[in-house]
């Protein structure tokens, strides 16, 4: 089993650890190296030192090809994120996928979806629903990834971190990050915004379990207007447990521009985003639906690639089709505030289509109550 990856990301060449989201830059030259060394090669002396100092690990007189996954060059997609499955055993009114359909690709198809992200150059892997640890075969896609050579993140809900055999193996091979939404801070208020008896008490589980797996768990405080009153009582949660923690705040529209979710916003909470300067989306990184559809991210989900049909070939498009995005501009034709936005114009548009009120996407909100 490898213990550092030397990769293409990007414009740059690293060396990364699983489980850890340090990396050491080497160099065109140096990968070079690596790529071309025969495989009972030993492990030259500079990755030894630099290895040693980053990680404190020791590769001296290893054969390279027992301790170094060398990836081949890639399409320079870095980063994606696939939903293995829409499907979740919650039904969260604020969820922003609207109705979640249990239904997705088969074994052999995820197995090749993985192997095509692999050649798209995909180094940072991040696996989501849905709930993915509910999806039949996370395990085995979760073992690929870590074989392919991606760093992994979960975004989970944490009802079924403390399955043994999931326990196991995310002990045994380190994600990254394991992202888990946070509901409320005691069974009442959790399970009424999850619509699920019991939840509560499988989220605890486990959570409790990674934390005693010491896995680098964060959590992600999700609040809305069915659970803000126990929004310090969650922070507090997290510093108890001594885990990083990030709030969310604002309700979106489903990804079929549906205002359910926005009903659910607690206004009060609601904390100022900040302008909008472009992303990568499309271009750099991407996203990967249950059914192999590819398309520049999670919100803007037009003009999607089918990555099992067209392989990474198709990724060729997918550029042009982000820039078309970003620049659609919908009901916000001739506006004098755009330069100032704070949403992505995908994300406007599904605002605009779930008719929602201008003072959760649009600066003219403020604007028109100024006195």
């Amino acid at each position: 089993m490898h213990e550092v990856i030397a990769s293409p990301f990007l414009d740059d060449y690293v060396v990364v650890r699983p489980g850890d989201t340090r990396a050491v830059r080497i160099g065109p030259r140096r990968y070079r190296e690596l790529l071309e060394n025969t495989p009972d090669a030993g492990c030259p002396a500079w990755l030894v030192d630099a290895v040693r100092r980053r990680w404190d690990l020791d590769l001296a007189g290893q054969p390279l090809a027992d301790s170094v996954l060398v990836r081949d060059q890639s399409r320079g997609y870095g980063r994606a994120s696939y939903e293995i499955n829409l499907g979740c055993d919650y039904d969260c009114e604020h969820c922003y996928l609207g109705e979640k359909k249990f239904a997705g690709l088969d074994l052999s198809d995820k197995r090749r979806l993985l192997h095509i992200l692999r050649d798209a150059g995909v180094l940072w892997l991040q696996i989501t629903g849905g709930e993915p640890l509910i999806d039949p075969h996370f395990t085995e896609v979760y073992q690929l990834a870590h074989d392919l050579g991606m760093i992994v993140e979960i975004l989970s809900n944490g009802s079924r971190l403390a399955n043994p055999t999931i326990l196991n193996l995310l002990t045994a091979l380190r994600p990254y990050r394991i992202s888990l939404s946070v509901y409320g801070a005691t069974a009442e208020t959790y399970e009424r915004l999850t619509r699920r008896r019991g939840s509560f008490r499988r989220f605890e589980r486990g959570l409790q379990a990674a934390v005693a797996a010491d896995l680098p768990v964060d959590l992600s405080l999700i609040i809305t207007s069915h659970n803000a009153h126990e929004a310090d009582s969650m922070r507090a949660w997290a510093e108890r447990l001594g885990l990083p923690s990030r709030e969310y705040t604002h309700m979106s529209p489903t990804i079929n521009g549906e205002p359910e979710p926005l009903g659910t916003q607690s206004i009060a909470h609601v904390k100022p985003r900040p302008r909008f300067t472009g992303c990568n989306a499309g271009h750099t990184f991407l996203h990967v639906d249950p059914h192999g559809l590819a398309s520049i991210c999670k919100v803007a989900r037009d003009q999607r690639i089918d990555l099992l049909a067209e392989g990474t070939d198709g990724l060729a498009r997918l550029g042009a089709i982000a820039d078309a995005l970003m620049l659609r501009t919908g009901g916000c034709s001739g506006c004098q505030l755009a330069g100032q936005c704070s949403v992505c114009r995908p994300l406007a548009k599904l605002y605009q289509d779930a008719k929602a009120p201008l003072d959760r996407y649009c600066q003219h909100a403020e604007r028109r109550t100024d006195p």
